[in-house]
């Protein structure tokens, strides 16, 4: 269905999402209260039932996590799923999109938002008998920060102090108005200080969350067991919960239907199909929601290495790309083409100029860069599923109809996500850019973080552009929504004109389990309102039930 806009929907949703930032209590609930939000279809599943307590469930994710350890861990949907049996998060993205507390009871900023004042709940303790307060926060983000992974995402973080026991100051380098959306994420997760003082990665993690560590063996299981002090009165539900790895998105569904797990995730518009209707089984996807950013589908270009270092070639790619054929071939017709990161309904979302599918154009440009250059080939890589393959294979013909040569590499996920962070690669098939907020994307579209190929670099496709770099500025430091919009309609626009992504289309994630499974699509928080119960393939088992 396609979105109208009036200026009196444009202002109101565009003050909802920044209203949800700012956590300005009273203006925030009266305007959140009328802003509208993105449905998250569920098949037809069981009427309510009250939980039961007990049992063990096992729930199938598309990859494994590589380290518990925020500071070296690359953590992917799966990932941080794993994370948030054992982790609790400071805030949580409510079901409105507004951000709400956790861990924490509230947090204010200054005047100018170079501030921002963090009270945490008393009372909670580590799995270890540790209590949380303000030290151990303080020492979990200022680890994070010298982490070379995770440190570039914070690197506007001045100073953090522990002001008492239970109270925290963030002091920025410049004013940063949708921080406490990083506190949702990977920055936002607490530890154990005993697990943050092993430099080796490989402590056993200890947090605060509704499960303890039990075994881990890696490329086959992770299992936890229930916290019996889990300071969220009567939950876990479930004694223990075990995460299967099974990357192949059809072996996962095959899985779940024979009866060898209760659960899963997946990105594979093949399952979304082959469960979405099925009464056997129960879903939440987030097909049809605009809260935030989705994840997106695309092939990421390294613009720092030849060929595709040459705006010529990423803009014949472009050309060359017929996305809807793609949609149709391999995406069960259930989603549209992508031109930016923004879907329609987002206040960020504006046609962004990217080029349309004209295979003479691609035609044209490639010939213009052979007759200065020479033939244009490169090497495009995937992750090792024959989904994958088949995506590869797609997009190799079409590229190649316009005279275009490609060299096809899979591997597992670890390795590729790493070769990513280093630049060792030209072309990769990827899945991004999902966050509450389009701030938390600071870090994978500045010029300050595209390093040289060879060093590790989270702007991964090495774009650097000016004007993204002051729209993004803009859009952490100004509170006005109507700003803020401009801001990062601008960013979608300068990519359709640099073209580091070939925009495919939004990713359709969903969670899937057997009818015996309660509490799929339902989530809580502390106070009692509702949380967003799935972001991309990441959800909480804390919730989750067994029927019988």
């Amino acid at each position: 269905m396609t979105h109208r806009y009036d200026r009196r929907t444009f202002l109101q949703r565009g003050a909802c999402a920044a209203a949800g930032g700012m956590l300005i209590p009273s203006a925030t609930a009266a305007l959140l209260e009328a802003c509208g939000t993105g449905d998250l279809p569920t098949a037809p599943g069981p009427a309510p039932i009250r939980p039961r307590r007990g049992g063990s469930l096992t729930f199938a994710t598309e990859a494994e996590i590589n380290s518990f350890d925020p500071r070296i861990g690359a953590w992917d949907s799966s990932a941080l799923t794993y994370a948030r049996a054992l982790y609790d998060p400071l805030f949580l993205q409510a079901a409105d999109g507004s951000i709400k507390p956790h861990l924490a009871l509230s947090i204010t900023p200054n005047a100018d938002y170079t501030q921002w004042t963090m009270k945490l709940r008393p009372g909670i303790k580590f799995h270890d008998g540790s209590p949380l307060d303000a030290e151990t926060v303080r020492i979990n983000l200022l680890e994070q920060v010298k982490a070379p992974l995770t440190g570039p995402a914070l690197f506007n973080l001045a100073d953090v102090k522990a002001l008492d026991s239970l109270t925290v100051r963030y002091t920025m380098k410049n004013p940063w108005v949708p921080f406490p959306y990083y506190l949702t994420g990977k920055a936002g997760h607490t530890f154990g200080l005993k697990q943050l003082a092993d430099t080796s990665g490989k402590a056993q993690p200890i947090g605060t969350g509704p499960f303890m560590f039990k075994e881990w063996a890696p490329g086959d299981h992770f299992t936890a067991v229930r916290n019996p002090n889990y300071w969220r009165p009567g939950l876990p539900y479930l004694d223990s919960v075990t995460f299967k790895p099974i990357p192949n998105p059809q072996s996962r569904g095959n899985s779940l239907r024979a009866g060898n797990i209760d659960i899963m995730h997946s990105a594979d518009t093949q399952n979304l199909a082959d469960f979405i209707h099925d009464p056997d089984h129960h879903q939440i996807n987030d097909l049809k929601s605009f809260l935030g950013e989705p994840d997106q589908k695309f092939v990421m270009l390294n613009t720092a290495v030849p060929p595709l270092d040459d705006v010529r070639v990423r803009l014949a790619l472009a050309y060359a790309t017929d996305r809807q054929k793609y949609i149709d071939t391999l995406g069960n017709g259930l989603t549209k083409p992508s031109d930016g990161p923004f879907v329609q309904g987002s206040p960020y979302y504006a046609p962004t100029g990217y080029p349309g599918y004209d295979p003479n154009k691609a035609r044209a440009l490639v010939a213009e860069y052979q007759k200065e250059k020479g033939p244009i080939s490169f090497k495009y890589g995937n992750v090792a599923t024959p989904k994958y393959q088949q995506e590869n294979e797609l997009l190799q013909a079409m590229w190649k109809a316009v005279g275009i040569n490609t060299d096809i590499v899979l591997m597992e996920q670890s390795p590729y996500i790493l070769n990513a962070i280093t630049g060792n690669f030209q072309a990769y098939g990827w899945r991004q850019f999902n966050s509450p907020d389009p701030d938390a994307n600071y870090v994978w579209w500045s010029i300050g973080t595209a390093s040289p190929v060879g060093k590790q670099a989270l702007n991964f496709a090495r774009n650097k552009d000016p004007q993204v770099d002051a729209a993004l500025q803009a859009g952490r430091t100004q509170v006005d929504p109507i700003v803020r919009a401009a801001a990062y309609r601008l960013v979608a626009a300068r990519f359709g004109t640099d073209v580091p992504y070939l925009w495919l289309t939004q990713v359709a994630w969903m969670v899937v389990g057997r009818s015996a499974v309660g509490g799929i699509g339902q989530a809580t928080l502390p106070d009692g309102g509702s949380a967003r119960a799935m972001v991309s393939g990441i959800t909480s088992v804390a919730e989750l039930w067994l029927t019988s």
